[in-house]
This record gives C-alpha cells, sequence and structure tokens, in this order.
C-alpha cells in the first residue's frame, strides 16, 4: 500500500500565505484550517503551520542543535499521517516530543525503525536536519538504535490488536511538540529541561496547535503518555475551552524504573479503567 501524493510539500493553505494560529487573546479558540477538507489534510495543515510559526523561536545554552523532523521527515510523516489520520477516531494518545531514535529518524511519534517499517508499513525518503550533531545523525528508515520507549508503545500494540487498522479505527497518535533538543554532548534535552522563558514560548505555540488538532481530529479523549504530556494536554484544552477528557497512561520510557517492571501490564490496567482496552483487543472481534 502505497502513500498518497502529496498536495505540495510544505505548501501552506491559500496559495502559500500563512494562516494565523489561533488561540491568541484577540481570537480565541477556533477550529483549525480547511473544514471541509479530510481530517488527514487538515491535520497536516495544522502542523505546517505549527512549523512556521516555531522557525522564529530561538534558544539559548543549553541548547545547541535543534531537529525539526516534520521538516526532513515530512516524506514519512505525511504517509503516517495520510494513511492513519480518519475519520471517526475518538482517542489521541498525546506524547511530548521526539526521541532521538525514534521520530527523530522516523518521523512518526514513538517511531522506533522496526515498528514503523514492519507494522505500521510506512515508506519514504528522511533527509537530514541542518545542523546535525555528529553524535545523532539522522539516517531515517535505515537507522539501526533502537529506540525503547517506541518499541514497547507499538509493541504493546501490536499484541494487543493484531493490524494497524484495528488500533486506528479507534486512535491516532500524536506529539505535542514535533522538536527535538541536543546538548553540546548530544544529550536528549526534553522540554521542560529548557529555560524557563524560551520553553513557555515553545509550549504556548505547542498548546494552540494542539487545541486545532483536537479539533480537527474530533476526538473525545486525549491520553498523554507520561504525566508532563497529560497536564500540559490538560491545561491548555481548558485553557481554550476545548471540552475534551484528558487522562494519562504511565510513559515506556527506560529512563523510568516503573516501566521497565512491566510497563504493559501497566499500561493494560490503566487502559481497561479507561474502557479503552476492549476497543482494541482483536481477541473482542
Amino acid at each position: 500500500m502505497s502513500c498518497a501524493e502529496d498536495t505540495g510539500e510544505h505548501a501552506l493553505a491559500d496559495g502559500g500565505k500563512e494562516l494565523p494560529l489561533c488561540g491568541s487573546e484577540e481570537q480565541g479558540f477556533k477550529p483549525g484550517p480547511g473544514v471541509g477538507e479530510p481530517p488527514s489534510a487538515r491535520f497536516l495543515q495544522v502542523e505546517l503551520e505549527l512549523n512556521a510559526h516555531l522557525r522564529r523561536l530561538s534558544f539559548s545554552e543549553p541548547v545547541r542543535h535543534i531537529y525539526n523532523p516534520l521538516e526532513y521527515a515530512w516524506d514519512t510523516h505525511r504517509c503516517y499521517v495520510q494513511r492513519y489520520c480518519r475519520p471517526g477516531q475518538r482517542i489521541l494518545f498525546l506524547g511530548m516530543n521526539p526521541g532521538p531514535f525514534g521520530m527523530a529518524q522516523t518521523g512518526v511519534p514513538f517511531g522506533e525503525v522496526s515498528s514503523v517499517v514492519d507494522w505500521l508499513q510506512i515508506t519514504g525518503e528522511v533527509g537530514h536536519p541542518q545542523d546535525e550533531h555528529p553524535k545523532r545523525r539522522i539516517t531515517g528508515l535505515a537507522c539501526t538504535q533502537k529506540e525503547v520507549s517506541g518499541a514497547r508503545f507499538w509493541g504493546f500494540f501490536r499484541k494487543l490488536c493484531g493490524e494497524p487498522a484495528l488500533f486506528f479505527q479507534h486512535c491516532f497518535v500524536h506529539n505535542l511538540c514535533p522538536l527535538i533538543f541536543l546538548g553540546a554532548s548530544g544529550k536528549n534535552l526534553t522540554p521542560p529541561e529548557l529555560p524557563a522563558g524560551e520553553r513557555e514560548a515553545l509550549l504556548a505555540l505547542c498548546d494552540i496547535a494542539l487545541c486545532q488538532a483536537v479539533e480537527v481530529l474530533g476526538v473525545s479523549m486525549v491520553i498523554g503518555v507520561g504525566r508532563v504530556a497529560e497536564q500540559r494536554a490538560r491545561k491548555a484544552l481548558s485553557a481554550a475551552g476545548v471540552r475534551v477528557r484528558v487522562e494519562g497512561i504511565m510513559h515506556p520510557s527506560p529512563r523510568n524504573p516503573r516501566a521497565n517492571k512491566g510497563w504493559e501490564e501497566v499500561a493494560r490496567a490503566k487502559l481497561e479503567e479507561l474502557g479503552v482496552l476492549s476497543l482494541l483487543n482483536k481477541d473482542n472481534l
């Protein structure tokens, strides 16, 4: 199955004219652009708008390198969205930002390479960020380094659902922030580790885009993967007056000792509590 052809790489609506992000004090929250188009096209438009605004930001120490896979891995990311962003999805799993061996390489949230290639069947070309750290090279779908968080996340749903079609009938997966930040040594810096003013400027834009994305998708529940994503989603959506249920599951990161002791069991129990597990269990079909 091949991904649909692009309607114009990195093109914005209205013949390339940038649309303002909604959510300012003057505007309040408004639906995202492109009403009447399929959700996948409208979702991609929201991301392209966010990209345009993020390019205007600057970051100081400890940040030395910034990667945006929604630029250099747009081809594979677009393939993911066009294939799996569908009408009728009610649940959005929300991560915080890309990992260096996951979405940074593949353009897919929690995008551990084998899951992206073998299960999700994503294809496409992956380029390079402008300022690449020598210890964090982008090799795209040829990356051999395993992203543990992504392997746990997609591996769990692969075992539960069997086929991607069952998962994406009900769910979609997205990251709040598309950027990855690296220090001088190549260390991955999460948004909470950024200087406070720069972090808030970044997340304010990401919050607005999240509200637009939720409106475009029409989901009724956002499940933050990790406490930070859950709390930020709850704050952003509540402030914008978006009526959607916000919950959370434990992050599968190997940095989390509890996740290393059995993340799948914890995730399964939480999804059962939320009433989501039965929707995704292939054995219930």
